[in-house]
């Protein structure tokens, strides 16, 4: 569901299991992958990708209120986890939105230093308001940091989705390109990134995140 491959510098992270919804399994791999990632010297980057036409649609709440119910709020925390891991991770990071990019899922994005995406079709959504999940700390700290004040409050009050240029347009996402140069693009930006000194690239995320990350990190649920 997971498969990690390289472009030069730039390790490029495939994400292959449908919809690429978060359950035990999914959250498993991903950490896994993000492992090998900073396990690696030498200069690097990250990008991640959708196979199909979603980029992730968010929790698997299918597996949530079935065979994972009985992990209750660890999963949620693992999962806040990961997406601090993305936050922090100290290597430049850029998501490849090939698609929709749901809840967990467009968090997920949100986590990365920069964001691609496709502008003809997909979208971008927050809807928790709308099928009644209030944001864990975390996720409110990581939103409000990487959007602009207006567009945070507009997402996560109203579900509103973006299609890849109005995301673009509200900064959500710095670019929005043609389905076939989302992958490129953000592999080339990564690429021209990716000989930052990691220390350093790390300590000024760290201290420009400083609480979302705290937040993400402690698996802070409410």
């Amino acid at each position: 569901m997971i498969h990690l491959s390289r472009e030069g510098a730039v390790h490029v992270l495939t994400m292959g299991a449908g919809e690429n919804r978060f359950n035990r399994a999914f959250v498993t791999a991903l950490a896994a992958a993000l492992d090998e990632v900073e396990g690696q010297g030498g200069p690097a980057a990250l990008v991640t990708v959708g196979a199909e036409k979603f980029y992730s649609n968010g929790l698997d709440l299918v597996w949530l209120a079935g065979d994972g119910a009985s992990e209750g709020g660890a999963f949620i925390r693992d999962f806040l986890r990961v997406l601090g891991r993305v936050l922090a991770l100290p290597v430049p990071t850029v998501a490849a939105i090939n698609g929709h990019a749901y809840a967990g899922g467009g968090m997920l994005a949100l986590a990365h230093d920069f964001r691609v995406m496709r502008a003809d079709r997909g979208y971008f959504c927050l809807p928790e308001a709308d099928i009644k999940l209030p944001f864990a700390p975390g996720m409110s700290a990581l939103i409000i940091a990487k959007l602009d004040p207006p567009v945070s409050r507009d997402l996560m009050l109203t579900g509103r989705r973006l299609g890849g240029a109005e995301a673009a347009a509200l900064r959500v996402v710095d670019e929005a390109v043609d389905a076939d140069q989302v992958l490129p693009r953000a592999i080339e930006r990564a690429a021209a990134m990716a000989d930052k000194d990691r220390a350093t690239y790390s300590a000024i995320k760290r201290r420009m995140y400083a609480g979302p990350i705290r937040l993400l990190e402690e698996g802070a649920v409410g």
